[in-house]
């Protein structure tokens, strides 16, 4: 019986059941009745409960279009053509955003077609609220609520295959635009309610869904098949590409991991090993001293350590009885030859002296007069960036094909009001605090500041300047507003637009803050949805991201910014000097108008194009009167300084002031010919040229002065021997040491000009020609003016008043106090046998803890400017600004976007490659940490796809004559551009290509169409040939935020490593752009040039100095050893005094290596010439004469003129000039009077027997000269 009972119960379920389903088989409505009470222009569905009906053959067309999966047998619906053709409408944005995934829209039509038409409405469908139609022709009732059944399992399958699903155009997920809320907070169940909110403009009537997988209040849910974004569609539509569906992209990829740091047992390898290598010299260096020092106690006489040469007969006058080599003998006639040759021209000189100085002049006036060609280089671009490089030709690449980067004019704004304000969202939400800066009352100040700057007026000529002339404008002329990145510019510029609200007597249901709140998560959208249905579109015809516009915030919480960033971008006119002139106008007036800017509640940082030239050119002009102050101290000491005054009654006498100014005279009309033959050439100056090689070339003139003057101050003239004489066999003994230095210094200055950076390249070419003129006017100019002076010295005639003649008497010859000092005190403790040892360890130990620092160096180009409203600026962009540059990845042209293959190299929808270009830069923007691509890229080509499909309203013509029909246009005779047929859904190839891109290009973005291309890619694309073809074309996207030069670095080699991934995959020639890579390009070898550059300047001072030295070789090694010690140090003082490594730093490195030409050469040369029997011996005479000129020369002439920079205020000339010259002088003194000295008593060249016996020869019978022996 139970069982009998169980049966009888089971039949009568499966009859209610089937009569539930035929119950079931009746629809919800048909057809639309009266207009939406709450939504305009929409309407409502008429309440029917019939039978489906056959759909009229006018709807079959669109039935195939909207709803395939309908199109069978009677087709007998539950929609009439009006709906289908509503629901066409109301479905051309999701078209238009998630068709690039053809598995979403599948599911996404599905949910729809199901509503609207499905036969089995009323299985899932309640109607629930129903209002009389007022329509006397039709007794029926509208629907004005229904609850709509989904199955939970439809709704998550929808929404996973849609969740990734890009806007390629506006750089975020389509759900961001189609979810009223921020992609991440999206979901299924909200994403749903809010398609079928009445308030998102698009529902005429309240839809509810309620979702469960089984049945519910006896109705049951829809739960139609979907299809995952990895799955292909029964239609042969593909699978989802692997940017808009993360299950096809496979693993996510993970940058390589960091290589660890290189240690032994803990501690940095290197060092360890600069310390282990040190202590291994020291032990070796202290060993070898002590067991010289005890051979020497046990031997009575001095070892190796200090000559390896016995003393020689110096009475002997055969030198074919020494036993010399070929090389000294060599060395030897090369050195009388240099000898000679100086001693005959010094004494012509002498001789000769009006037509020496007329000649001088005349060569002088004419090499200078082509200074009335000269050109001045200020364009930053110019300035770093050579002809040649890579980014220079990428940039010009892009300016050509593109136009150039615009110019931009950007605030960023804080408030000085502390408080959040807390919005509560009606009806129904959690609180949303609100920064500071998004206070209403603040951004209407902020609104009436940017609309000051808009009307900003500037003169230039006879003309005035505003915003509008110069500004960049997409889409001009059908809209000639100003782009204005601004979060004011969701609320169209405008007070009335900001301070709308929709709500009662009782609430407030939208204000400004739902709708910044909608246009943070959708800035391309036209309509909020809220029931303020306000654009979030800026007014230019472009969307506002928010992470342009505002700063501060965390992660994407944009209502918590603290700061308001607004840009002005402005054109750029590189070729047209009138136009560019405008904008610079426009931009002087700018910077006025925000200097004298007030607001109590209002901080403003800010920044023009122009203002970092501006400023550096400020901060070099407020620092004039210091450097006139510094170079006058160098030239007054220099006129003192070179007399020698050996009584107080002859002071006026002894004194030189006039010989000073002749000197300084030579060096300065040096400069002036240097500069006036490259301008003859053609070659523009810099302003690092002459702000540096004024200095360089007063060191090496300064030095050799002094050696010339003190030379013949401690002369003696030999019996018969004339002036001219005695002048040309002193110019004959210093000549060859001064030829050293200054064609050291010249060779490697014009081998620096090998460098590929244009500042460091003009700097050396520059450098290079001076020196060596300044060289030639020395020894023939100067040598007739000091023939001169000593003639009126001789005369007793006053220094500058020459006509006044003292009575004779006696001169008293005595040395100097500088030469007293080195002779008798400095040069022997120096020496001695306790300090040598001292001297070498403690400057190798330098030596090794400066390599150590090297190795964490790293090169920079950050800003130095100490007060100016730049620093500010900066100071806040790294502070709140969450988006870096934007990066143009350029696909040069010849790519062949006709076919499929090309199209799918590059693309990032459906059937593109998986290596495609905006694949690749989208999985890099998943590293955004790593790679520095911070978002996806927006891809005109994917759009365009998108734009000319056929169920799309947004490619249209007109039948008659083939002109475009924006999608905003009513008019039947409006077509659509490609056929809704198998092959007018697959992407255009060949001629269709071109026929319709034109078309997208001009398009303009309006509310039926979201596509149109004009705004976002009206330059993207460079048309060819008639618009028959596709030139070069760009993919943008957006860095991560850079904060310093090692960040800018890295974005620009991460950039470049991208693009060759792309052009290997591609096989088409692929790079990036940003315009700060033209900048930025030399720090990626700076390391490389630098270290070129510097080897080889010593390379050739080492080949020089050889030569120049008689052929010895190992004079040429110390001299390059000291100098490289040097230069080391100099990076170390670098590294401990924030000296950034740039192409500033470089300039002055390259010339801190000539300099210590001046501080090495003369001192190894007299070293060299020395006959004293012992290196020690030989070292103190070298020390105590070149020394003190050395010392009284370039040290103190330089020392006395840095010191005063250290007053300058501006902190390029602080740290570039003052720090470094200073370090330059310090460095070049210690090595060159003090280690170079004690490095030859160890370890100098052997004495020269040639030379030793061709002095004897030379000297023989008369008194010896004081330079060689006293």
């Amino acid at each position: 019986l139970l069982r009998k009972g169980r049966n009888i119960d089971m039949t009568h379920l499966k009859i209610v059941c089937l009569a539930s389903q035929v119950q079931a088989q009746h629809c919800v409505w048909y057809g639309e009745c009266g207009e939406s009470a709450k939504v305009p222009g929409k309407k409502y569905n008429c309440n029917y409960t019939g039978p489906p009906k056959p759909l009229p053959a006018g709807g079959h067309e669109l039935l195939v279009e909207l709803c395939p999966g309908y199109d069978y047998g009677d087709r007998s619906l539950c929609c009439d053509v009006q709906q289908l053709q509503t629901l066409k409408g109301s479905l051309q944005l999701p078209l238009q955003f998630l068709s690039r995934c053809p598995a979403c829209f599948f599911n996404l039509m599905n949910l729809f077609c199901e509503l609207t038409c499905s036969p089995h409405q009323s299985a899932f469908m309640n109607g629930t609220k129903f209002t009389l139609f007022n329509d006397t022709a039709q007794n029926t009732t509208n629907v004005v609520e229904v609850e709509y059944y989904i199955g939970k399992t439809f709704a998550n399958a929808m929404y996973n295959a849609c969740q990734d699903v890009q806007a390629p155009s506006s750089n975020v997920k389509a759900l961001s635009l189609l979810c009223g809320k921020d992609a991440n907070d999206c979901n299924a169940t909200n994403w749903i309610e809010y398609m079928f909110d009445i308030e998102n403009g698009q529902s005429p009537f309240p839809i509810i869904p309620i979702f469960s997988d089984v049945p519910v209040s006896g109705m049951t849910p829809m739960n139609n098949k979907t299809y995952k974004c990895t799955e292909g569609l029964e239609d042969g539509s593909g699978s989802c590409s692997c940017q808009d569906c993360s299950p096809a992209c496979g693993p996510q990829p993970v940058p390589p991991p960091l290589t660890p740091p290189w240690t032994i047992l803990g501690i940095d390898a290197m060092a360890v090993i600069m310390w282990i290598a040190y202590v291994v010299f020291l032990l070796i260096f202290i060993g070898a001293v002590i067991g010289a020092w005890c051979y020497r106690r046990i031997e009575s006489e001095y070892g190796p350590i200090l000559d390896s040469n016995n003393p020689h007969n110096l009475n002997s006058d055969n030198i074919d009885q020494v036993d010399a080599s070929c090389g000294e003998m060599l060395g030897e006639r090369f050195e009388s030859m240099l000898r000679s040759v100086f001693t005959v021209w010094g004494s012509f000189c002498v001789q000769q002296p009006l037509l020496v100085i007329l000649g001088s002049l005349v060569i002088v006036g004419c090499c200078s007069s082509g200074l009335f060609y000269m050109k001045i280089t200020t364009d930053p671009v110019a300035l770093w960036s050579s002809p040649s490089s890579q980014a220079r030709q990428e940039k010009d690449y892009f300016d050509s094909h593109f136009g150039p980067f615009f110019r931009s004019e950007q605030l960023i704004i804080t408030t000085t009001l502390k408080s959040e304000s807390i919005y509560s969202p009606y009806p129904v939400g959690a609180d949303v605090p609100f920064g500071a800066p998004l206070d209403k009352e603040v951004l209407h100040q902020v609104l009436d500041l940017q609309t000051d700057i808009e009307n900003i007026v500037a003169s230039y000529g006879n003309e005035t300047v505003t915003l509008k002339d110069i500004c960049l404008s997409p889409l001009a002329p059908y809209n000639d507003h100003c782009t204005i990145l601004s979060v004011l510019n969701y609320f169209q510029n405008s007070h009335e637009q900001l301070d709308r609200t929709k709500g009662d007597e009782f609430y407030v249901w939208a204000d400004y803050h739902t709708h910044f709140l909608y246009c943070v998560n959708a800035p391309a959208s036209l309509n909020d949805t809220s029931p303020l249905h306000d654009p979030c579109l800026g007014t230019f015809g472009g969307p506002i991201f928010p992470w342009l516009v505002l700063g501060g915030y965390d992660g994407t919480n944009y209502n918590n910014a603290t700061a308001l960033v607004i840009t002005f971008p402005v054109n750029n006119f590189h070729n047209d000097t009138a136009k560019l002139g405008k904008a610079l106008a426009w931009e002087i007036e700018f910077i006025s108008f925000l200097k004298n800017f007030s607001n109590p509640n209002l901080t403003i940082a800010f920044n023009s194009e122009r203002s970092i030239e501006d400023e550096i050119n400020r901060e070099s002009e407020s620092d004039i009167s210091t450097v006139v102050i510094s170079y006058a101290i160098m030239f007054v000491y220099i006129s003192l300084a070179l007399g020698h005054i050996h009584s107080c009654k002859r002071v006026l006498v002894d004194s030189k002031v006039s010989l000073g100014i002749a000197g300084i005279l030579i060096v300065l009309s040096s400069v002036a010919c240097s500069l006036g033959i490259f301008s003859y050439a053609g070659v523009p100056l810099t302003l690092i040229v002459i702000e540096v090689i004024p200095f360089l070339v007063l060191a090496v003139g300064v030095d050799n002065i002094f050696i010339i003057v003190q030379t013949y101050q401690r002369d003696e003239r030999m019996p018969q021997e004339e002036l001219h004489q005695q002048i040309g066999r002193i110019l004959g003994d210093v000549a060859p040491s001064m030829f050293l230095s200054s064609f050291s210094e010249t060779v490697a200055f014009f081998l620096g000009a090998l460098s590929t950076m244009p500042a460091v390249r003009t700097f050396s070419l520059f450098a290079g020609l001076a020196v060596l003129i300044d060289f030639l006017l020395q020894i023939s100019c100067f040598i007739s003016l000091l023939g001169l002076d000593a003639r009126r010295q001789e005369g007793n005639r006053l220094d500058i008043l020459c006509c006044v003649k003292l009575p004779e008497g006696q001169e008293e010859r005595t040395d100097g106090f500088l030469f007293r000092f080195f002779k008798k005190i400095y040069a022997p403790f120096l020496l001695k046998e306790w300090v040598r040892p001292i001297v070498v360890s403690t400057e190798s130990s330098r030596f090794e803890c400066k390599i150590m620092i090297e190795q964490i160096f790293k090169p920079s180009c950050d800003k130095n400017l100490s007060d100016s409203y730049v620093l500010q600026y900066f100071k806040n962009l790294s502070e709140y600004l969450h988006t870096g540059p934007p990066v143009y990845f350029v696909v040069k042209d010849g790519h062949d976007y006709l076919s499929l293959e090309g199209q799918n190299s590059v693309c990032g929808g459906v059937g593109c490659n998986n290596d495609s270009l905006v694949q690749q830069v989208y999985t890099a923007s998943l590293l955004s940490n790593y790679t520095t691509i911070g978002f996806n890229p927006s891809s005109w080509l994917d759009d365009y796809f998108d734009w000319v499909k056929p169920q799309s309203t947004c490619c249209r013509y007109y039948n008659s004559s083939g002109a475009f029909c924006n999608a905003s246009v009513v008019d039947t005779s409006c077509v659509h551009c490609r056929p809704l047929t198998p092959s007018g859904k697959r992407r255009p190839t060949g001629n269709d290509f071109m026929k319709f891109l034109p078309m997208f290009l001009s398009d303009n973005p309006n509310v039926n169409c979201g596509k149109g291309g004009h705004a976002a890619y009206g330059s993207a694309v460079d048309l060819t040939g008639n618009e028959t073809s596709v030139g070069a074309t760009y993919f943008m996207t957006y860095h991560t935020i850079l904060k310093d030069s090692p960040d800018f670095i890295d974005a620009l080699k991460m950039a470049r490593v991208l693009a060759d991934n792309i052009t290997n995959t591609m096989g088409h020639t692929v790079f990036p752009y940003s315009v700060f890579y033209v900048f930025y390009e030399q720090y990626l070898t700076i390391v490389y040039d630098t270290v070129f550059q510097l080897v080889v300047s010593l390379v050739a001072i080492f080949v020089v100095t050889t030569v120049l030295l008689g052929f010895e070789l190992w004079s040429g090694v110390l001299v390059s050893i000291t100098i490289a010690m040097i230069l080391v140090n100099m990076f170390g003082v670098m590294w401990l005094w924030g000296i950034s490594l740039n192409a500033v730093s470089l300039v002055n490195l390259v010339m801190s290596c000539g300099i210590s030409v001046e501080f090495c050469s003369h001192i190894m040369r007299a070293f060299s010439i020395s006959v004293k029997s012992t290196r020690v011996e030989r070292a103190e005479e070298a020390l105590a004469h070149m020394g003190s000129s050395v010392f009284s020369g370039i040290t103190l002439t330089k020392f006395g003129g840095i010191l005063i920079l250290a007053l300058s205020k501006s902190q390029i000339f602080q740290i570039f000039y003052f720090r470094m010259y200073l370090a330059m002088v310090l460095l070049g003194a210690t090595h060159g009077l003090m280690f170079l000295p004690v490095l030859l008593s160890y370890a100098g060249p052997s004495l020269n027997k040639a030379k030793v016996f061709a002095a004897n020869k030379r000297y023989a019978g008369t008194e010896r000269e004081r330079l060689l022996n006293f």
